[in-house]
C-alpha cells in the first residue's frame, strides 16, 4: 500500500478516514492547509510506485501483474485501476502476513508464481515489489533463481521483476521502471536490424496508444510499442471471459527491439534516469529519440518530425489536414479562452504537454505541480513551450493537494486541468475542470480520452471550449443562445 499517512491535521479539518470519503479523493478545501513545516502527505498528487509498474506489465502479451506483498496492496490497486479502465484487472498477490514479515516472504512468492502459471497459463509474469517486501529486504532476483531451479522440469512462464517501493517513488517511477525491466530483462541478445521502431509511449490512454501505432504506420513503419494495454485494458465485449485477455506487446517484439531502426521514447522528466531507450541505446545502438509528450502543436510538430527522419518520408496528407483543422480550430476559438487562468496538476510529463498545450492556445498556466521530485520540471517547460508562454507560471515538485490548493486560491484561477481528484476544488471554486490523465473516476471513457498528436490536441481544445461555453451559459440568467 501507498507509504503515504494521514496525521497532524489541524482543528477544523477532517482526515479522509474520518470524512468517509477515499484517501487522497480531491483537493483539500480552504483551511486544511497543513502549513509549510509538515512531515506528512494528505491527499498525495501521485499513487503507488507498484500500481504504475501493475500497468505496464499488463501491456505485454499473455502476462499476469504479480505484487509481492499483502492481499490489500493488490486489492487497493485493482480498484483504482478498473474505475478508470471499466474493465477486469487480476493482479496475482504473494499474500503476505505477519508471520511472513518476520521470516520472509519467498516461500509464498513461489507458491504464487507457480499457481499464476497453473490457472492464468501466462507466458509472463510481471513481479513487483511492495513497501512491505522492500522493508524487510526480500532479495527477489535470488528468489527467482532458487524458483528457477527448483521447478526446472516445468514449462516455466518468463519471470521479469522490479523493485518498486512506495516511499521511494511515485505511480511513474514504477511505470517506467517494469518498462526498463522488460526491455533489459526480455531483450537479452542482439538481434538482425528488422527496420522497426520502438515506440516507448509512457502512461498514456489506450485511445492515445491506438493514436500512436496509427500515425507510425502512416509513415511506413512499423512500430513495437511498449508496454501496448490498447487492448487489454480497453478490449470488446465478449461472450466468454478470459483469463489473458487478447492483446498486448507480443513477447518475441519485446526480444527483438534491440534491432530497431531507432526508438521514440515520450518524456522530458525522464531524461535525468536509467530508461528502456536509453538502455536499447546503450547496449545495441538503437538510436534514441526522447521528445516530450505530443500534446498540442509544437510538441506534435516534434514528434512528427522524429518520424520524418526516422522513414525518411513526408507527413502523409490525412495526418497534415488534421494539423490544418486544429489550426484552424484555433483561429476560431482562441477568443474563449484567451487570458484565462488554469492550474494544472498530475503526472510530471503530462503536465509539460499540458502546459505547452494551453500555453498555445490562449490560457495562461499560473500553477503546476506534480507529487514527483527531482525532476527539473520548470526547465522542461520552458524547453517545452519556448516563448509562448505569456508569464512564467509556478512550478511546484512533490506537492500534494493540500499545497496545491494553499498556493491556487491566492492565484484566482479560471480552470483546472489534471485528474479526478480536482473536482472537490473545482466544485467549490465553480471553475470547470478539464480532466485529463489518470486516474478518471467519476466520468466515463477516461479509458478512451485521445491525448496526443494533432487530433488529440482538437478533441482537448474542443472539451476546454465547450467547458468555457457551457459555464457561462449555466451562470448567466440570460441563458445565452448563441455564444
Amino acid at each position: 500500500m501507498n507509504a503515504e499517512i494521514i496525521m497532524d491535521a489541524l482543528p477544523g479539518s477532517v482526515p479522509d478516514s474520518e470524512s468517509g470519503s477515499e484517501p487522497g479523493s480531491g483537493f483539500a478545501s480552504a483551511g486544511e492547509y497543513k502549513g509549510a513545516s509538515h512531515v506528512s502527505t494528505t491527499n498525495a498528487c501521485k499513487l503507488c510506485t507498484p500500481l504504475g509498474a501493475t500497468l505496464a506489465f499488463k501491456g505485454v502479451e499473455g502476462a499476469v501483474p504479480f505484487l509481492h506483498g499483502s492481499q490489500g496492496c493488490a486489492t487497493y490497486m485493482r480498484r483504482y485501476i478498473i474505475s478508470h479502465f471499466r474493465e477486469p484487472m487480476d493482479i496475482a498477490s504473494s499474500a503476505l502476513g505477519e508471520k511472513n514479515a518476520i521470516y520472509g516472504g519467498g516461500p509464498n512468492l513461489k507458491k504464487g508464481l507457480l499457481n499464476a502459471m497453473q490457472k492464468y497459463g501466462a507466458g509472463v509474469i510481471g513481479v513487483a515489489t511492495t513497501c512491505l517486501t522492500e522493508t524487510i529486504g526480500d532479495d527477489v532476483p535470488r528468489i527467482l533463481a532458487e524458483f528457477r531451479a527448483e521447478f526446472s522440469d516445468l514449462p516455466l512462464a518468463e519471470v521479469v521483476h522490479v523493485s518498486t517501493p512506495s516511499y521511494n517513488g511515485t505511480h511513474m517511477d514504477g511505470f517506467h521502471g517494469a518498462v526498463l525491466a522488460l526491455a533489459e530483462q526480455l531483450c537479452v541478445e542482439p538481434t538482425p536490424a528488422n527496420g522497426r521502431v520502438n515506440i516507448l509511449p509512457g502512461m498514456v490512454s489506450p485511445a492515445d496508444i491506438r493514436h500512436l501505432r496509427e500515425i507510425a504506420q502512416g509513415f511506413g513503419l512499423m512500430p513495437t510499442i511498449l508496454p501496448d494495454y490498447s487492448e487489454t485494458l480497453d478490449g470488446p465485449a465478449l461472450l466468454e471471459y478470459e483469463n489473458l485477455p487478447s492483446g498486448g506487446t507480443p513477447v518475441a517484439e519485446i526480444r527483438a527491439m534491440g534491432g530497431a531502426a531507432a526508438s521514440i521514447e515520450l518524456g522530458r522528466a525522464i531524461s535525468a534516469q536509467a530508461t528502456a531507450g536509453s538502455s536499447l541505446r546503450d547496449r545495441f545502438g538503437v538510436g534514441l529519440h526522447r521528445l516530450g509528450l505530443p500534446i498540442g502543436l509544437r510538441e506534435s510538430d516534434r514528434f512528427f518530425d522524429a518520424l520524418k527522419q526516422i522513414s525518411g518520408r513526408e507527413t502523409p496528407r490525412e495526418l497534415a489536414l488534421e494539423r490544418g483543422r486544429y489550426i484552424d480550430a484555433l483561429v476560431d476559438g482562441h477568443k474563449y479562452l484567451s487570458g484565462m487562468r488554469a492550474v494544472v496538476y498530475g503526472e510530471e510529463d503530462l503536465c509539460i504537454g499540458l502546459t505547452s498545450f494551453l500555453a498555445e492556445v490562449g490560457v495562461i498556466p499560473v500553477l503546476v505541480a506534480t507529487g514527483a521530485r527531482n525532476r527539473n520540471l520548470a526547465a522542461h517547460i520552458e524547453a517545452a513551450c519556448g516563448s509562448v508562454l505569456r508569464q512564467t507560471p509556478i512550478v511546484r515538485e512533490g506537492a500534494d493537494f493540500f499545497d496545491i490548493v494553499e498556493e491556487a486560491k491566492t492565484l484566482s484561477p479560471d480552470l483546472l486541468v489534471g485528474h479526478s481528484k480536482g473536482q472537490r476544488a473545482a466544485r467549490d471554486w465553480n471553475v470547470p475542470l478539464l480532466r485529463c490523465g489518470f486516474p478518471i473516476h467519476d466520468r466515463f471513457g477516461g479509458q478512451r480520452m485521445l491525448h496526443l498528436g494533432y487530433r488529440g490536441a482538437q478533441s482537448l481544445f474542443d472539451r476546454l471550449v465547450n467547458m468555457v461555453l457551457e459555464k457561462k451559459q449555466t451562470d448567466s440568467d440570460i441563458g445565452y443562445g448563441y455564444l
